[in-house]
C-alpha cells in the first residue's frame, strides 16, 4: 500500500521527539494503525493498536470510565479523550506509557448509535503536553466516513506534535 503523506509526517515528527505512539480504534477498526505501519520504518515509533469496537472493551481494556459510557454511550468526546489516554498505558512497556495516544470513536453507519447521527466522530489525542478531543460531522457512506476519520486523526496528530 502507498503510505499517506499525513502518516509520514506523523512518524517524522515522532522521530524528531524520540516519541512512541499507541492507537485505540473503534469506528476505524484498525485503519488508523494500518496507515501508520504503511510507512517504512514505522516500527521505530508505533507501539501497537487496540481495536475496542465493543463498548465494554473501551472500559475493560482502555480504562474508559464505566459511568461515562453508561450515561453517554461510546460516541462522546470524553470517551475519545479517555481512550487516547488509556491506550498510552496499554501500549507502554516496563511501566512507562507510550508518549502519544490517539483514538477514534463515532458512527460510520448505516444507523445512528447512542442517539448520535451517522457521521458523528470524535478523535482523541493524548501527549505529555495534554489530552484533547476533536469533534467532526462527516458526510458520506460508511467507507468514506471511516477513511475521512483516519485522515482527520492523522492531521490532529500532526497538529499535536
Amino acid at each position: 500500500m502507498t503510505a499517506l503523506p499525513e502518516a509520514e509526517e506523523v512518524l517524522r515528527r515522532l522521530g524528531e521527539r524520540g516519541w512512541s505512539i499507541g492507537v485505540a480504534e473503534s469506528l476505524t477498526g484498525g485503519l488508523l494503525v494500518a496507515s501508520l505501519v504503511d510507512v517504512p520504518g514505522a516500527s521505530a515509533h508505533v507501539r501497537g493498536g487496540v481495536v475496542a469496537y465493543a463498548t465494554d472493551l473501551k472500559h475493560t481494556i482502555l480504562g474508559v470510565d464505566a459511568a461515562l459510557l453508561a450515561a453517554h454511550g461510546a460516541v462522546h468526546p470524553e470517551v475519545a479523550r479517555q481512550m487516547a489516554a488509556g491506550v498510552r498505558t496499554v501500549t507502554g512497556r516496563e511501566g512507562v506509557g507510550a508518549d502519544v495516544g490517539v483514538a477514534t470513536t463515532g458512527v460510520a453507519g448505516p444507523d445512528a448509535q447512542d442517539g448520535q447521527p451517522v457521521g458523528t466522530v470524535h478523535i482523541g489525542v493524548s501527549t505529555p503536553e495534554g489530552t484533547r478531543a476533536v469533534t467532526l460531522t462527516l458526510d458520506g457512506g460508511r467507507d468514506e466516513i471511516r477513511r475521512a476519520t483516519v485522515r482527520h486523526a492523522l492531521r490532529a496528530l500532526v497538529d499535536a506534535l
